[in-house]
């Protein structure tokens, strides 16, 4: 469906794609990964015919619907409706639209119109049906309420919101295009945690190809099935999710890693013989035969580290009281008639990590400037707790950096008398180690940025630790690192991410800002969605319940209960044999991939004790290095299937030991 023949690409003198070949098929889902800067939009733009390859050809069928989200919104219009906008959506649509509304002017002014006029009209009305188009306004509406937009919001002008929300316009006006090939650059940068569920649910259900350019594994894990590495003006694909390739990628780093040491120990052996039997004229022969072999020897090929790829360690918190903090009947208002956040009551034990979840401009980041002490509350009080020492990260800071200093400078600023040396020491826990502490703040990267200001807010360790988005231009690495981080903290945490996985990984409560006031979650993220899930079946089943007949009396409802019973287990056991012959192929599929490893290994090892022999012969050496590095790649991509496959069994067993 998609083909790239040997194109090549330089931008700004750096090579962004290099005699690439790529095809990408028919309704696949491909995540798109690589580090910051290696030209991943510009791929899409060349996709899209923004920009043209310097060489070689990229092949779009013809008469495709192609739908673009760019990551910057292009202007729309000061005066466009916001449904007006969304309703827009492309394909031919809007064209068929124009083309009716022209006919019916033009049979406003005739007695008689001709039957052909009125057959064009027909056929046009036709196509706009099919395509949906009497549907498309409660489309848009019903799109634009899952995206947190409320009703009364959807006549104003597109101009009327910020740049996010304007984001989550085009995203909803991009979906509903109904794209053949749909293209997405990084769309959940603008959108709060429910936004990027909706998002996620939505394209679940998409049936044409997807391309995702995104560091959030969330969506990444859940609607991509094949992933494509961007780097060194190289595209490497993966047959399977981001998790599948990050395990492969590391996999096939080790498996070239441990290469590179076979083929230097086999070079210095050969070298070895050369030196030694070079001045044998009796081993002449075999000094030429030993030479062209090392002649020959090729050197691994060994993937760089792509990401961050350093540990973030946050120094232990000073003691503090029991209570973090805590909120008294406060209610906050910036204009003085509505209230962003009303009589909030609050208390946060010392130690807990909570998470703050809500929509867009329900009050996350007002909520988190209050706890902070950065902005007082119109009505109660917000009270720190007993020797709190706050350490607040806010969503613009890393922007707010002096472009002229140096991370060292910036740190120290904020050290005081600390010795420069511990100052560099803390650098280098944020991963700027040696000369990297040096660099200007002007030519940092935006997940340099962000780590910078972790390390001047943790040069006077905290004890409680304030962050609104901190994973923000951070690579997928730096976030992973960040979580593992937050959790091993001994201190209290609040933050708002838009980051599913890094919220999950990282707090143990949840607090939920609704429009109906703020509810708080005793557990982490996947508790907070179960209780979610359970709220919602009970108010669904409570508008049933009001509708129920007069309670049978007590001997019928016993027979019911018996009944009931009788169905339940017939239903159980119905669903037992369901379940059975996935949980026998996920049996089989472990064991098989078991077998795999278990063959491989002996394999291997008589391999090993082979190339050690004396009596090896030179000649067979390539064959077995090259049996060697095939049976290590076949071990790992095994050890990976086994690890996937075992813990779904697990997962599917528990399922049916409940049952």
């Amino acid at each position: 469906m998609l083909d790239f023949q040997n194109v090549s690409k330089l931008l700004g003198g750096k090579d962004i794609l290099k005699d690439v070949s790529l095809r990408i098929n028919k309704g696949e889902r491909v995540g798109i990964v690589g580090p910051n800067g290696t030209g991943k939009t510009t791929l899409f733009r060349m996709i899209m015919g923004e920009m043209s390859p310097d060489s070689g050809e990229i092949i779009v069928p013809e008469k495709l619907r192609l739908g673009y989200l760019h990551q910057q919104l292009a202007a729309a219009g000061s005066n466009v409706k916001l449904i007006d906008y969304v309703e827009t959506a492309g394909g031919e649509l809007p064209a068929i639209h124009a083309q009716m509304e022209k006919i019916e002017a033009q049979l406003q002014t005739m007695q008689s119109p001709p039957d052909s006029l009125l057959n064009e009209l027909g056929k046009l009305q036709s196509r706009y049906e099919q395509l949906g188009g009497y549907e498309m306004r409660h489309r848009a509406e019903a799109a634009l309420d899952g995206l947190g937009f409320t009703p009364d919001a959807l006549e104003k002008p597109l101009d009327a919101f910020s740049g996010g929300w304007q984001m989550r316009a085009a995203m909803v006006r991009t979906l509903l295009g109904e794209p053949d090939i749909l293209l997405l650059d990084e769309p959940s940068n603008y959108l709060d945690i429910p936004a990027v569920e909706w998002l996620q649910r939505r394209l679940r259900s998409f049936e044409g190809t997807l391309l995702l350019i995104s560091h959030d594994r969330f969506l990444l894990n859940t609607l991509t099935d094949i992933t494509v590495e961007l780097n060194n003006a190289r595209l490497t694909r993966y047959s399977g999710n981001y998790t599948y390739y990050a395990k492969e990628r590391e996999a096939r780093q080790l498996q070239s890693e441990a290469e590179k040491k076979n083929i230097e120990k086999r070079k210095q052996q050969l070298q070895d013989n050369i030196n030694r039997f070079r001045a044998k004229a009796t081993k002449a022969a075999q000094v030429q035969s030993w030479i062209k072999m090392l002649d020959k020897i090729k050197d691994a090929e060994i993937p760089e580290q792509l990401h961050f790829h350093g540990t973030i360690r946050i120094p232990d918190p000073p003691p503090c009281g029991s209570e973090a903090c805590r909120l008294e009947n406060v209610s906050l208002s910036y204009d003085g008639k509505r209230d962003v956040l009303h009589d909030l009551s609050l208390s946060i034990e010392t130690g807990e990590k909570l998470g703050i979840i809500g929509y867009n401009g329900m009050g996350k980041t007002t909520l988190l400037r209050i706890i902070a002490g950065r902005l007082a509350p119109t009505a109660g009080t917000a009270t720190p707790g007993h020797k709190v020492i706050i350490g607040y990260q806010a969503q613009e800071f890393a922007e707010l950096l002096p472009p002229e200093e140096t991370a060292f400078q910036v740190v120290r600023n904020a050290a005081g008398d600390l010795p420069s040396q511990r100052i560099r020491e803390i650098l280098g826990a944020f991963g700027f180690s040696g000369d990297d502490a040096m660099k200007q703040c002007a030519v940092l990267s935006g997940g340099e940025k962000i780590r910078l200001c972790f390390a001047r807010i943790f040069v006077n360790p905290p004890n409680l630790l304030i962050l609104d988005e901190p994973t923000t231009h951070l690579d997928i690495n730096a976030r992973i690192a960040l979580q593992e981080a937050l959790r091993n903290y001994q201190g209290t945490v609040c933050l708002v991410s838009h980051d599913v996985e890094f919220i999950r990984g990282s707090v143990s409560g949840i607090l939920e800002i609704r429009k109906d006031g703020v509810k708080r979650y005793a557990g982490g993220y996947d508790y907070y969605r179960e209780k979610k899930a359970q709220e919602e079946a009970a108010a669904n089943q409570t508008a049933s319940a009001s509708s129920a007949s007069t309670p049978a009396s007590t001997a019928s409802a016993t027979v019911t209960t018996d009944v009931n019973k009788k169905d339940l287990r017939r239903e159980k056991a119905a669903r037992r044999n369901e379940l059975a012959p996935e949980k026998r192929r996920l049996e089989k599929e472990v064991a098989r991939l078991e077998k795999i490893i278990e063959d491989g290994e002996a394999e291997k090892a008589v391999l090993m004790e082979e190339f050690a022999s004396p009596d090896l012969n030179p000649a067979d050496i390539p064959a077995k290095q090259k049996r060697l590095k095939e049976l290590d790649y076949d071990i790992s991509k095994a050890m990976i299937d086994w690890e996937s496959a075992a813990a779904e069994l697990e997962e599917f067993r528990k399922e049916y030991d409940a049952i």
